[in-house]
């Protein structure tokens, strides 16, 4: 193993994670105003609405579906289902989640690539991290054939997620990925330098849309409308969810 590979799989995620969260306090902090995606709704409304509804769909279940897919260890699933089974639905299930975002991606990108008056308001960071996830989009689902491939021998996709386990836990090992086809490493790179460029980016209203669940479970406000030359009596609070 070579200082480069050492440093790109040892190092390098740490330093990804190091800026984004520290980052993205700093920016909450320092800079809230930015804390938003800059919607460009009005001006067309209608390649937004599709686009947007399905790159959120399949981001969401790909997130979901690699956090805990790849960092929840052998041995708590083993005993319902195993590691072939775990491999062939994860193929299918990421390669249509997958397919899904890609399609929706694709629609927001030539939305605001081919359309004067959004590329005019868009931010030159808009355009450069909507390409980055459509690289990384479509080099997840060029891995799809290979992931195939390893369904009846899932040993390569143990040792990835045994990797990924071991950066969760501070003990990396790089020497799991010597062998590794090249593009599954490209794609963590890439996908890691996704997480450092986030707290420069308009990704970084994620975490709003995390912070939203605590609305399901705030309490009731109390509303009190201001009209006049209403009855006594006729003037109550009412409750609104």
């Amino acid at each position: 193993m070579n200082a480069v590979h050492n440093f790109l799989f040892n190092v390098y995620p740490y330093i990804c994670l190091g800026v984004f969260f520290m980052g993205s306090l700093a920016r909450f902090d320092r800079d809230q105003y930015t804390w938003k995606s800059d919607s460009s709704q009005l001006l067309r409304a209608g390649q937004l609405r599709w686009g947007s509804n399905l790159f959120h769909a399949g981001i969401l279940f790909l997130f979901f579906g690699h956090l805990f897919g790849q960092l929840t260890p052998h041995f708590v699933y083993e005993k319902f289902i195993t590691a072939s089974q775990k491999q062939l639905l994860a193929v299918v299930a990421g390669g249509v989640a997958g397919s899904i975002c890609f399609i929706g991606l694709s629609l927001l990108l030539h939305r605001r690539i081919f359309d004067p008056r959004i590329r005019l308001t868009s931010h030159r960071t808009d355009l450069a991290i909507l390409i980055i996830l459509w690289v990384q989009l479509f080099m997840g689902l060029a891995t799809l054939p290979s992931s195939l491939q390893h369904v009846s021998e899932p040993h390569t996709m143990l040792q990835l997620a045994t990797y990924l386990q071991g950066i969760a836990t501070f003990q990396p090992d790089a020497n799991l990925l010597a062998g590794i086809e090249w593009h599954f490493q490209a794609h963590m790179l890439l996908g890691m330098t996704i997480f450092l460029l986030f707290p420069f980016s308009r990704l970084v209203h994620v975490w709003s849309g995390f912070a939203t669940v605590a609305y399901l479970f705030r309490p009731y406000q109390v509303v009190r409308a201001r009209r006049l030359n209403v009855p006594a009596g006729q003037n109550q609070p009412r409750r609104v969810s």
